[in-house]
């Protein structure tokens, strides 16, 4: 951390614990940074990991069995520990490497979790075209402890019929999931 920004940050812890707020620092947001990846990441999707059907909106995929899911109005969020998958559908254009890098990684890098991506790829799945958005960020600072940790990320965008279906997919970064998130990637039909 620079001099200039851990000063920045007491100056702010100090003017919080006196409970007074100056001009100067209203409206001052200090930009969330990567948190280093731990050495022995919590999160590996075992390779005995039962999978079962999902029915979406317009799509149907593989989710793991057993993680807690969320119906959203647009999917459904799973989760387990610090691993996630969301699954979505909205109305658009098929998405190509051009507009992604155009639209979705600008997205993403502006987000409050200090993302960075890496590569933007079309790729062909058992359910035809896609493209790949490959990127790290932090995650969610724990509810109790405020702890966060790095993920490694990857969103994969499906089109037919006028919709765009979105992938997202997470788990602690250095976590072995390369083999169940294809599985994944791999199972979602487009209706």
């Amino acid at each position: 951390m620079s001099i200039a920004r851990k000063t920045v940050k007491l100056l702010l812890i100090a003017v919080l614990a006196l409970g007074v707020a100056t001009p100067v620092l209203q409206g001052v947001a200090l930009a969330e940074q990567a948190v280093a990846p731990e050495n022995n990441p919590p999160g590996d999707i075992p390779d005995s990991q039962v999978f079962i059907d999902y029915a979406g909106t317009g799509f149907t995929m593989k989710v793991p069995e057993g993680w807690s899911r969320n119906d959203t109005a647009t999917g459904a969020i799973f989760t387990d520990k610090y691993n996630l998958l969301e699954a979505s559908v909205a109305p658009g254009a098929a998405p190509t490497v051009k507009n992604a890098t155009a639209g979705e990684v600008p997205a993403i890098e502006a987000g409050p979790r200090a993302a960075k991506v890496a590569d933007v790829t079309a790729v062909t799945l058992d359910g035809g075209p896609a493209i790949r958005i490959q990127y790290e960020s932090n995650s969610e600072p724990n509810a109790v402890t405020g702890k966060q940790i790095r993920l490694d990320r990857v969103r994969y965008l499906y089109a037919q019929a006028g919709n765009v279906v979105s992938l997202d997919m997470a788990a602690p970064k250095g976590a072995d999931n390369v083999d169940q998130w294809l599985l994944m990637a791999n199972s979602v039909t487009l209706q």
